[in-house]
């Protein structure tokens, strides 16, 4: 039985790290985009944190997680309480990085920090946001 558990727990992993480069992808490109288009680094973070997190419920409720037992307003709160939380460090170690290493590319700053994120937001998502019980 805990060989299956495990089994199981590997398979949500990858499928979330999946989802979670789609994210990346999603978060990255808006971020590139808007600094393209002349608004600031900082700013345009902000606004391609909430986007990615809006597609990564999305992916993540389909695939990774699964609907959970509650209403998906309720979900979609537990969710952004948790993204929120997991986007403030993230914020954080991006314009830590931005503010120590000003020559660091946005971009990869924040694949550093999104990477730092990834299991606190991992087991935020499994047992708060999609709980099923």
């Amino acid at each position: 039985m805990e060989v299956l558990i495990h089994q199981v727990l590997k398979a949500r992993f990858v499928r979330f790290v999946l989802v979670g480069g789609l994210g990346f992808v999603a978060d990255a490109g808006t971020l590139f985009l808007l600094i393209s288009g002349g608004v600031g680094p900082f700013v345009a973070r902000v606004v391609s944190i909430l986007f990615a997190m809006f597609v990564t419920w999305r992916l993540n409720r389909a695939f990774t997680f699964g609907a959970s037992s509650g209403s998906p307003i309720s979900e979609a709160g537990r969710y952004f309480s948790v993204a929120a939380s997991v986007a403030a460090l993230n914020y954080l170690l991006y314009a830590g990085l931005l503010v120590i290493v000003p020559s660091c590319p946005p971009v990869l700053a924040t694949a550093i920090a999104t990477l730092i994120c990834t299991l606190a937001s991992f087991a935020g998502y499994g047992k708060f946001a999609f709980r099923t019980s």
